[in-house]
This record gives C-alpha cells, structure tokens and sequence, in this order.
C-alpha cells in the first residue's frame, strides 16, 4: 500500500455500496486492486468507464465476471506460483490435524479432560490413498508432499495430466470411493459450486476425511453437516466457507470438524511476493509492458 500510494493516485472504496457513489469516487480510475475474496461486480465495474486493468490479490476469480471484462477490454491479472507452496502446506497441516486429531487434542487438554481418560486414537496418513479434486499448481504440490508419506495419488481436473504422477479418476464420486481423503484444491466459481455433494462424502465414507483449501462454495455445507450427523463421512477440516467469514453455528459445534480462516496464504512469504506481484502487474500496464501475469483468455 505505501508503494500505491507513493507511486499513484490512490482511492479507496468499499465492494458494496450504490453504484452511483462509486462512479463519484472511482469513474476516472483505470486499474483497480481488489482480492480473490471481494473480487469485482459487473455494477463495480460499470460505475468506472476508465477501467482498463484489474488486479487481483490472490488466485481466486469466481467473484469477477471475466465475460464481461472481455466484452470491455479489460484485462485481469492475479498471483499464482508464489502462494502455491503455502496452500498445499496448510493443506497437509489439516490432514495431519483431522487425521491425527491435533485440534480435538488441543481442545480435549484444555479442558482438563485428559485427567478422566486417554483422547483415543487417530490415523496415519502413511501409505493411504489421497484424493486430489483440481489439479493445477496447488494440486501438484499438495501431491508432492503427500508422497513424502508414501501416500498414493489419485486426482481429479478437467483432463488426465498424464506426463505428472498419480492415478487419474474423473468422476469425483468414483474418486472419493477410491481414496482414504479427499483434498479440494479445484477453483470456485458456478462451474464447481456444490462439487463435493453429499453422494462424494458417502463414497469417502465413515472413515473419510476431508479438506477444502479451495473455495467455500466447492463444498456443500448442509450436505457435509448432514453427512457427519449420519455418519456418513469420518471428519473434515475446511479453510474456506460459503459465506465468509460468517460460518454456521452447527460447523462451528461439530466436533469432527477442523476449521481455520481462510488462512492457506497467509505467511509472510507469500503474502509479500503476492503483493509484489500486483505492484509489477500494475507497474507493467501503466508502462505499456506485457503483465507478469495475465489471467488467460481475458
């Protein structure tokens, strides 16, 4: 923000709001900044006639109507590659902590509960079988550490990978049939909204767990709440929700669940080199330079 505000006119505005107020305060405004979460309204993006370029911190675009920036010719870049490594390690870590019961742990010595008897067992996650459910960069890293487990890896993407390790399985309910977990790592969007349907946590089963770094809406939530009450499904640790950052009071109960906020980037690391690359998306525009990274097709 110091670098923006050093370097250029910088405004700042809410995602809501009337569209008229917005073309008051952002109409003349060429480039806007926004992050995968709040992305950009097509009524955002129509109160400002000047924009040419949005860029998006973080990788996420299925709050930015891409159609219509294609119709207008405006360009959208965001940050992949320097978060992938810190989503898949968030990913492991909610493996390691539903399977192993890290959090219930916590929870259990806090409470003062182990003076009355043991917590009980967990899982290896050695030599079981992962599901992947997207298969892009963070699948693939997610992939690479799993086999430091020995684990076996089947996923799931629009195509086979067939030049990457891992069994491909299109069908994600025959993929939740096949594995011991399943990680979501797909993109959001209404392509994939409700992906993880009850019928996928069934064929996971009793002793399933699974884990979504990817988007809230990839996830049905009743389905899931369901699928643990009826002992459908072992447990499941979840990053995102559906309607952040307000969470459901029955998941937020749920003793089966581990819950973190929507935290899979969030380490120095990757949230410098993220804004690092905004800062050089936006320094290319307005030099009329190629963009680092332009989001394809758009």
């Amino acid at each position: 923000m110091e670098e923006l505000q050093a370097r250029y006119e910088v405004r700042h505005f809410g995602p809501g709001g009337d569209p008229a107020d917005l073309s008051a305060l952002a109409g003349d405004c060429g480039i806007l900044v926004t992050n995968g979460a709040i992305g950009a309204s097509t009524a955002l993006m129509a109160a400002m006639p000047a924009l040419k370029l949005i860029t998006v911190y973080g990788v996420g675009l299925d709050a930015i109507d891409l159609e219509y920036c294609r119709s207008r010719g405006i360009a959208v870049t965001s940050t992949p590659g320097v978060l992938t490594e810190s989503v898949a390690d968030l990913a492991l870590g909610l493996l390691l902590s539903a399977s192993r019961r890290i959090a219930e742990g916590d929870r259990f010595v806090r409470a003062g509960c182990w003076s009355d008897g043991k917590l009980g067992l967990g899982w290896s996650l050695r030599h079981r079988k992962l599901g992947i459910l997207g298969y892009g960069q963070i699948g693939q890293e997610i992939a690479r550490l799993a086999r430091a487990f020995a684990m076996d890896i089947y996923y799931s993407d629009r195509v086979p990978r067939p030049d990457l390790p891992g069994t491909f399985i299109a069908d994600p309910v025959e993929l939740a049939q096949t594995v011991d977990a399943l990680v979501v790592a797909c993109a959001g969007g209404p392509s994939t909204a409700g992906l993880v349907s009850r019928d996928v946590m069934r064929a996971l089963g009793p002793n399933g767990l699974l884990v979504n770094v990817a988007r809230g809406t990839v996830v049905d939530e009743s389905a899931l709440l369901q699928a643990l009450q009826a002992q459908e499904l072992g447990a499941a640790a979840l990053d995102v929700f559906a309607d952040e950052p307000r969470v459901p009071r029955a998941l937020l109960e749920h003793p089966q669940l581990v819950l973190t906020p929507h935290i899979a980037s969030a380490t120095d690391q990757a949230r410098m080199a993220m804004g690092r690359l905004v800062l050089d998306n936006i320094a290319a525009h307005v030099a009329n330079h190629p963009l680092p990274t332009p989001v394809p097709g758009v």
